[in-house]
């Protein structure tokens, strides 16, 4: 009788959520590794809108029709950097209205740290900032949140 080795099917076992990776397509920034050492994303989601239309002399029921899809803002959390060129581009738009939307590409990583899906956000641009609570009586990071809008995401299983 011979023992077969089990093999451990990638694709069975769910990844894991602590291990990912955010690149931004910005001049300047794609270098700079500390800059992409987020904490925290959410934010992942789209839903179809749904509109209501009422047919006359039709009381069981109203249609409903398809809308073009809705995206949430993408949110960014991270300990505070000092000089940080994502956070002077994020207030260049939020202080000056000076807008540049980029790329931005968020991978969930497997545990020899390579995509297994890829999350592409294209033309993100900021639409709030915003740092944590100071508390003298806390011993905590100061944490700050970028907020990101954006035309559309595409997902890509690798």
């Amino acid at each position: 009788m011979s023992i077969k080795p089990v093999i451990m099917d990638e694709e069975l076992y769910p990844p894991v959520g602590f291990h990912f990776k955010v690149e931004f397509k910005l001049p300047g920034l794609e270098a700079e590794e500390r800059e992409a050492r987020f904490q925290e994303v959410s934010g992942l989601s789209k839903s179809l809108g749904v509109e209501e239309y009422k047919e006359g002399g039709e009381n069981r029921f109203s249609h409903r029709l398809p809308l073009p899809a809705k995206y949430s803002n993408l949110v960014l959390k991270r300990g505070v950097l000092r000089n940080s060129k994502l956070i002077k581009w994020c207030f260049d738009a939020i202080d000056n209205f000076v807008f540049r939307p980029v790329e931005v590409t968020v991978s969930l990583l497997n545990e020899k740290s390579k995509p297994i899906v890829v999350w592409n956000f294209v033309g993100a641009y900021p639409v709030k900032w915003s740092v944590t609570d100071l508390r003298a009586q806390e011993n905590s990071l100061v944490i700050e949140s970028l907020e990101l809008a954006y035309k559309y995401f595409t997902k890509k299983d690798v």
